[in-house]
C-alpha cells in the first residue's frame, strides 16, 4: 500500500516555505540614525528656537513701546534715570532689600514681563532681549540685568551691568562676547532709544571681585559679564565700554550679516529630509536583498 504523505507539510521551493524577511535590523537601524541626528541637531535647533523666541520678544517689546505714547515713555526714562541718581556708590547697592527689589522690578518694564529693552552686539550677530535680574530661569533664554547696577537710560555717573551665560547647548547668548575687543561697538535700546558704547576695557576677574564694576561720576558705562574660562565657568569675563555718539555705529568695521531663525529653520529641515531620504534608500535597498 502506498504510504500517504503527511498533510500541511510545505514542499521545498513552494511560497509557504519561504522564511518571511525580517526587519528587525532595518527597524534597529532607524532608530540607531534618529538618535544621532537628535543629537546632531539638538544645537541648531535649540538654539533656532531660542532666537526665534528672542526674536519675538524684542518685537513684542517695540510694539509696546510703540503703543505707549510719548509722555508715558518719557514718565518711564525720567523714573529710571531719578532712580540711578538715588544708587548708592558703595559695592553694597549689589545686595538688595524686598522693598529695594519691587521697586527696581516696576521700573522700565514696559511689557509686564520684565524686559527693559534689548542688547545688540553687531559684531557677534547678537540681539538680545534684557530682562530685569538673573535668575537662571531668565539666564537660560536671555540675558539679565543685574540689580543694584545703572539701569540702561545712560548719563554720566552710571554704571549699567549686564549678565548672559555662555555655552549653553540650548542658546548662543554671549558665547561668542571673548571676540570682543577694545573699539568694538555694542548698542542698548530701551523706550525707542538707542545708546551705543565703544569697548574700552576687557578684563577677568574673580566673581567676587567688584571693582570694575564701580559708578564713575565722570563716565557712562555699560558692562557685559560672562563666564570664563569655557567649560570652568570659575572667573568672570567683563566686557566694558563707554558711551559714544551713536554716529559711530556708521563705521562699525565689517558687515555683519545675521541668519535669520527661518533661514536656520528651512537648513535644519533640508538636513532631516535630506538623512531621511538616505534611510529610506537602505531600507528599500535591504528589502530587494532579501527577497
Amino acid at each position: 500500500m502506498a504510504r500517504r504523505g503527511r498533510q500541511g507539510t510545505s514542499q521545498p521551493g513552494t511560497q509557504a516555505g519561504k522564511k518571511k524577511p525580517s526587519y528587525i535590523p532595518e527597524i534597529l537601524l532607524v532608530c540607531a540614525l534618529l538618535i544621532g541626528i537628535g543629537i546632531m541637531l539638538y544645537p541648531t535647533i535649540s538654539d533656532w528656537w531660542n532666537d526665534m523666541h528672542q526674536t519675538q520678544a524684542i518685537a513684542t517689546y517695540q510694539q509696546a513701546v510703540s503703543d505707549n505714547s510719548a509722555e508715558k515713555n518719557q514718565e518711564m526714562w525720567d523714573a529710571a534715570v531719578a532712580y540711578n541718581s538715588s544708587l548708592p556708590r558703595d559695592k553694597g547697592r549689589f545686595t538688595m532689600t524686598d522693598a529695594e527689589k519691587a521697586e527696581y522690578e516696576s521700573l522700565l518694564d514696559v511689557t509686564g514681563t520684565g524686559i527693559m529693552g534689548y542688547v545688540e552686539i553687531p559684531k557677534i550677530n547678537v540681539s538680545l532681549p534684557i530682562y530685569h535680574g538673573t535668575d537662571d530661569t531668565i539666564l537660560q533664554i536671555a540675558v539679565g540685568h543685574i540689580p543694584g547696577s545703572s539701569l540702561p537710560v545712560g548719563g554720566l555717573g552710571t554704571h549699567c551691568v549686564i549678565s548672559g551665560h555662555r555655552g549653553l547647548p540650548s542658546a548662543r547668548l554671549f558665547t561668542d562676547i571673548d571676540q570682543l575687543n577694545e573699539g568694538d561697538l555694542f548698542t542698548l535700546n530701551v523706550l525707542g532709544q538707542t545708546l551705543t558704547y565703544q569697548v574700552d576695557q576687557v578684563r577677568i576677574v574673580w566673581p567676587d571681585e567688584l571693582d570694575d564694576l564701580a559708578i564713575d561720576e565722570g563716565l557712562d558705562l555699560c558692562t557685559l559679564v560672562t563666564c570664563t574660562p569655557y567649560g570652568v565657568n570659575d572667573h568672570r569675563l567683563l566686557v566694558r565700554g563707554h558711551r559714544v555718539d551713536n554716529a559711530a555705529l556708521a563705521v562699525i568695521d565689517g558687515d555683519a550679516v545675521q541668519v535669520s531663525p527661518a533661514v536656520t529653520g528651512l537648513v535644519v529641515t533640508a538636513t532631516i529630509v535630506a538623512i531621511g531620504a538616505v534611510v529610506v534608500a537602505i531600507i528599500r535597498l535591504r528589502r530587494r536583498m532579501a527577497k
